[in-house]
């Protein structure tokens, strides 16, 4: 057998009347567009419930599958103990899906007990398993669950984990459905959990557009910069469910759409019309030439930074010679500079300096880009496979003047704190850092500095360079 069902399920604990206490009522479409799914799979029957969370255990570099008989959760963390599941693991599933992309050399791990206990953990049903199971339980629940948590792998990755996903449930004969547990963004409103961003709705909108259509490459070729800042939870676990679809022709219904609580909460069902072609190949060459562009088509700042962690990577040997492309005033000028590396949105990596340690910016990023890439003792090494999906900035300092707090910006300066040799800097323009206390106080924190002590501040501002 095949998969029988595929739905994209939101995960809002308030939802349940439980913790909602009466607020649940401000979201009535996605509550009963939640009851109404249940039911359906309900008239399904299948003996299996594949879910993909991005709350569960979560490893930095691999995605987790529960691996062990059972797994509980309680929802004691939003008020409600009482509000509770213990549910069986299906094993042989699990076991047969970690084969599977293990040998596609997806970056896999089994998550037990006697593994996480390492790392004063331990296996747990969270909340974005709990609350699609809720209504799912009210109407059926004979059956076994393969427990999945996403990590920041790359979409190709993670749509390869669902062609493997639904590789083994044929192999198998497994009677199943996948669920897509996700909120969409987080910036919908200035009372929301996350600051408004104008990017928020324009991503539910295309986002929940490009599903409906069933278009694959849409969801997969929207603008990183709009996907970072939606603040969203839901695209990598969709990523995975559209790789279950690969080779299907297929569109989404959507049962409701809300965003009461500043959070885009989407019930969608996916309907298969018909076998179709591959997309995974259309995928790849997509990637590829993102990945190009990036390298040739970007300013010569960050140009220069990509292909210096580039060749040492290559070679273990720091870029020699400077490129046709770096310009006399890259040459005749020494500033500090930072260089950072984000993938998917994440930071990977940012190193830099505030005053120049170089004789001129071009060897500042060179060195720079390196330190970022192989020294940030934030983060493991990048490694030469993951440059295709990694996005280089370089911000380029001025000189650093004395302010007070009062003449600071956050979106504007960059702050130096600095007390009896200790010293913390923090860039301006930073996401989640939106008033001079935040920047301040981070700052001081990275320097380690107490804030009752005295202190001195500079700021600063950045030319910031970001690849295309």
């Amino acid at each position: 057998m095949s998969l029988q069902g595929f739905y994209l399920l939101p995960h809002p604990p308030i939802v349940l009347p439980e913790v909602g206490q009466g607020a649940q009522e401000k979201i009535s479409a996605t509550s009963n567009s939640l009851h109404t799914i249940g039911k359906e799979i309900a008239g399904k029957s299948p003996g299996t419930i594949i879910l993909v969370t991005p709350h569960g255990t979560m490893f930095e570099d691999a995605i987790a599958l529960s691996y062990e008989e059972e797994i509980y959760g309680d929802l004691k963390d939003f008020g409600v103990p009482n509000v509770s599941m213990k549910l069986p693991i299906h094993k042989s599933l699990t076991s047969r899906i970690y084969e599977l992309a293990y040998n596609e050399g997806i970056s896999v791990e089994m998550a037990t007990n006697s593994l996480l206990n390492e790392y004063n953990t331990s296996l747990f049903l969270d909340h974005g398993a709990i609350v699609p199971l809720y209504f799912i339980n009210k109407y059926y629940s004979r059956y076994k669950l393969v427990h999945i948590t996403y990590t920041a792998l790359s979409d190709i990755d993670l749509y390869k984990l669902g062609i493997e996903i639904n590789k083994a449930v044929e192999e198998l004969k497994e009677d199943a459905i996948i669920i897509a547990s996700g909120d969409l963004s987080h910036k919908l409103k200035e009372e929301g959990p996350y600051e408004y961003s104008v990017f928020g709705e324009k991503f539910d909108a295309e986002f929940l557009h490009h599903l409906q259509k069933g278009d694959v490459k849409g969801v997969f070729s929207m603008d990183e910069e709009l996907i970072c800042n939606a603040g969203e939870c839901g695209r990598r676990s969709i990523a995975i469910l559209l790789g279950a679809l690969e080779g299907k022709k297929f569109n989404g219904e959507l049962l409701s759409y809300e965003g009461t609580f500043g959070v885009g909460y989407g019930v969608m069902k996916f309907h298969v019309i018909s076998e179709g072609a591959s997309k995974l190949e259309e995928l790849q060459g997509l990637r590829r030439a993102i990945y190009e562009e990036r390298k040739q088509g970007s300013h010569p700042y960050v140009r220069l930074a990509r292909e210096s962690l580039t060749t040492y990577l290559g070679s273990g040997e720091e870029l020699k010679q400077l490129p046709d492309y770096v310009t006399d005033e890259m040459k005749n000028t020494a500033r500090g500079v930072f260089v950072s590396l984000k993938k998917h949105g994440d930071l990977r990596g940012c190193v830099g300096t505030v005053f120049p340690t170089k004789s001129n910016v071009a060897n500042e990023i060179i060195s720079n880009a390196v330190e970022a890439g192989l020294f940030d003792p934030r983060f493991y090494e990048v490694e030469k496979e993951e440059l295709m999906d990694i996005v280089f900035s370089v911000d380029i300092l001025t000189e650093p003047e004395a302010a007070s707090k009062e003449e600071l910006n956050p979106r504007e300066y960059g702050v130096i704190v600095s007390s009896k040799g200790r010293t913390g800097l923090l860039l301006p323009d930073l996401e989640g850092v939106d008033t001079v206390e935040e920047q301040v106080s981070i700052a001081l924190q990275k320097a380690g500095i107490e804030s009752s002590e005295e202190y001195e501040i500079q700021k600063f501002k950045v030319i910031r360079y970001k690849e295309n």
